[in-house]
């Protein structure tokens, strides 16, 4: 193992960065005692040499270390390296007492999850629309019936932020039993700027009672609510004059998002929302291309951290944004769950160099899953990636997706100690068992927290 990189981690200490949210209780002391994982059948360090996110055929490095042994303290990750290694550290020898080991013979270790889509923020499911759905009504023909993301307004209005707070904290704890240790969570169903502020500050408060780490974001413009269907220019001017400069001031989100639909959100709105996001500090990223094309070249030279999506686009674009940093996070779930014949052209994407991240878009209306495993089966099945493609676009790629590549995504020494334990023999095993769950362990910032 290496040494150094084992005595500078052990000092290191657990960071946020702005509009981060970690847990500062209980669990960070817990935290504290050094963990060492080792006999893994397969380590998936995911380390590579090569700058930037995964592209092409680097998708499929894993970095895989046969029989591997992990040291974490700190809530840091300390050294990485075979058990054989490990095990002949004099460090270790000496400490061994105060070390929590796990014995992960049998097993596989990878990067915890990264989650980079996510809705949870709501109060109830919508079952009326997965009635009319099953029934034959399209996405938008249940919108404009009065179901769709404006039916999940009421329920966010009304509830207290205690009550949403709740639920965000309920979907985070399924989440990690799943192998996800990182997660971004948007509001969206509030849909003015006290509702709004209301769910960052919910999220904020369900983050602080989890110790793996949620980054926030304000899609203040999912769709324009009822009260300004007569005016929506009204509802883009409160969004980018009241909800982003408050949600700045307050450092409640990290990115601002765009539904860019028609039905949502034009280009130009999009545009506007991105400047004023841009003036006021927080990065961008947005839902296009999910029902019908449009032109993606004018919200690319924002140089957002991600576009989702992705369902409908055009040779053109995805070439210009092969050439950029601008990750394309695709979510198949919501492809599965609305009953769609189309699913995101990932090969396209990944043949052309454009960097692919994978997140479960887990929210009320058309995908309410909180499952990653299932996120890769379906990618596999689906979209013909391969089971490695697809691991490395749940962890290193939806990383730079939140801009968190420095310290999440890949297990190196002074990275955040996220990591999750399979109880399987291949990590192909991961996508290969449908709707089951397979994760034995999962380690958020040095904590063990064990789901099977």
């Amino acid at each position: 193992m290496d040494r150094k990189s084992r005595r500078d981690g052990t000092t290191a200490k657990r960071s946020s960065t702005r509009h981060e949210y970690r847990n500062r209780g209980k669990a960070a002391k817990i935290a504290a005692a050094p963990l060492f994982l080792y006999n893994i059948r397969q380590l998936l360090s995911l380390h590579s040499s090569k700058a930037g996110p995964r592209r092409g055929r680097d998708l499929s490095e894993l970095g895989v270390i046969e029989d591997g042994a992990v040291l974490c303290a700190g809530g840091k990750i300390v050294s990485v390296g075979t058990s054989r290694e490990a095990l002949r550290d004099s460090w270790l020898k000496k400490n061994r007492r105060r070390v929590r080991e796990i014995d992960c013979r049998g097993k596989i270790v990878m990067p915890g999850f990264v989650d980079s889509h996510t809705h949870p923020a709501f109060i109830a499911p919508r079952l009326v629309d997965f009635e009319k759905r099953i029934a034959g009504a399209s996405y938008e023909e249940i919108a404009r019936s009065g179901g769709g993301i404006r039916s999940s307004v009421e329920g966010v209005r009304k509830a207290s932020r205690d009550e949403l707070a709740q639920r965000v904290l309920a979907a985070l704890n399924e989440m990690v039993a799943q192998g996800t240790t990182t997660v971004e969570a948007k509001s969206g169903y509030g849909l003015n700027t006290e509702a709004e502020l209301k769910s960052l500050e919910a999220t904020r408060d369900a983050s602080r009672r989890w110790p793996g780490t949620v980054v926030a974001t304000l899609l203040g413009a999912h769709v324009v609510p009822r009260e300004h269907l007569a005016n929506p220019e009204t509802y883009v001017r409160m969004i980018c004059e009241e909800m982003i400069p408050q949600v700045a001031e307050q450092n409640l989100a990290r990115f601002v998002d765009v539904f860019c639909e028609d039905g949502a959100f034009s280009l130009e709105d999009t545009q506007r929302i991105f400047q004023a996001a841009i003036e006021r500090g927080l990065g961008m990223r947005a839902h296009v291309c999910q029902l019908s094309t449009c032109e993606l070249s004018s919200l690319i030279k924002f140089q957002p951290a991600s576009l989702d999506h992705m369902d409908f686009v055009s040779d053109s674009d995805i070439s210009q944004q092969a050439r950029t940093e601008t990750v394309a996070t695709l979510v198949p779930a919501a492809n599965y769950f609305l009953g769609t014949d189309r699913f995101a052209p990932a090969r396209k994407f990944i043949d052309n160099g454009v960097a692919v991240a994978l997140a479960t878009d887990f929210n009320p209306g058309s995908s309410p899953t909180c499952s990653m495993p299932f996120v890769l089966s379906l990618a596999c099945t689906q979209m013909r990636m391969s089971p490695a493609e697809t691991i490395s676009a749940t962890t290193m790629n939806g990383a730079w997706a939140l801009r968190l590549q420095n310290r999440k995504g890949s297990i190196e020494p002074g990275k955040d100690a996220d990591l999750a334990v399979f109880d399987v023999s291949d990590y192909r095993e991961i996508a290969y068992w449908v709707a089951t769950n397979r994760c034995f362990a999962t380690v958020l910032g040095g904590e063990l927290q064990l789901t099977n």
